[in-house]
């Protein structure tokens, strides 16, 4: 993830406190080390190495008593999840070159939704506003009527243009309109999710479950924490249960090949109301060569491994090699 490298120092700075404390004291782990460096953030690099250590002490715990973590967390509804494709990089294509790219992966992955990203600069608002709306058109044409569609603005709106593309997307039957605006204008965020009837979703820069609730309370009725950022599974769980106490949808961002993802798929199948597909971002697979059994798309969903901990099996000589 972005500052991963920055999360790297505070684990290097963490890991000798963590000799010959118990394994099993992941929650107790967690919140001593984030109230440690609570003047460090405690948003960004700090949850972000929480998470690491996180999903590494429930895969070892997983592995000690022989389960798999969902089984850990109180059971799985379903180990087969359908997922969306996430689409990225469309704010500096064409309408035909964003079609080409999204026709690509809707017919070689069959996901259950598509969800087109922007990705452009943050710090350029309302930029093309007439451009943007041609796009979401474009695919709408390409998939048809009925195709479950996304459109992610990546905070690139003002209020006011977020609610012009937001209405356009109700007229093209997009089912929600993701972060239209500045993630940290919590305000704004709910202002535009209260006065659009199409679902307005955010908090995939979120870092504390506080934060999600201030979302929630601000109007924001899907929230998208990131087992990456949340501070990993026990930070998930935290907001899985939040959301289901305000009745609101919880639909995880992740965008991280390999150990991330699976995580997030292990707390997503223990989860009674799913709303929405799991996310499967630009296909990536720098992390494969580490994995034995890495996980793969078919026909439009994710299985979820069977063997202890998060089920994954790591090719430790590779991995030691690209260490040295």
């Amino acid at each position: 993830m972005m500052g991963g490298h920055h999360s790297l120092l505070v684990v290097r700075d963490f890991a000798a406190s963590l000799v010959g404390l118990d394994p099993l004291d992941q929650a107790v782990i967690q919140d001593r080390l984030l109230h440690r460096y609570i003047k460090l953030g405690p948003e960004g690099a700090v949850t972000g190495a929480l998470a690491a250590l996180d999903i590494a002490l429930w895969d070892l715990k997983g592995k000690m008593l022989g389960l798999p973590i969902y089984k850990l967390l109180g059971g799985a509804w379903k180990t087969t999840l359908p997922f969306y494709s996430s689409i990225g990089g469309n704010a500096e294509r064409t309408v035909d070159e964003t079609i080409r790219v999204v026709e690509k992966r809707w017919k070689s992955e069959t996901p259950a939704a598509i969800k087109i990203r922007w990705d452009g600069g943050r710090t350029r608002q309302d930029e093309d506003i007439p451009g943007d709306i041609a796009k979401a058109k474009a695919v709408r044409k390409l998939v048809g009527d009925g195709f479950p569609l996304a459109f992610d603005a990546n905070n690139q709106y003002s209020v006011g243009g977020a609610m012009r593309v937001g209405r356009a997307l109700e007229d093209l039957g997009y089912i929600w309109f993701e972060e239209p605006v500045q993630h940290y204008d919590v305000r704004a965020m709910g202002e535009v999710a209260q006065r659009l009837d199409i679902t307005v979703s955010a908090g995939e820069q979120t870092y504390t479950t506080q934060a999600l609730v201030d979302l929630i309370n601000a109007g924001v009725r899907m929230v998208q924490p990131d087992v990456v950022k949340m501070g990993g599974i026990t930070g998930l769980m935290q907001c899985a249960a939040i959301c289901f106490a305000h009745g609101v949808e919880f639909v995880p961002h992740q965008t991280q090949p390999g150990i991330g993802h699976v995580a997030n798929l292990h707390v997503m199948a223990t989860v009674m109301h799913n709303t929405k597909p799991a996310e499967f971002a630009d296909p990536d697979t720098r992390m494969h060569v580490g994995i034995e059994n890495p996980p793969l798309p078919k026909d439009g969903c994710f299985t979820l491994p069977s063997g202890p901990g998060l089920g994954l099996v790591l090719r430790e000589e590779e991995i030691e090699r690209r260490r040295s």
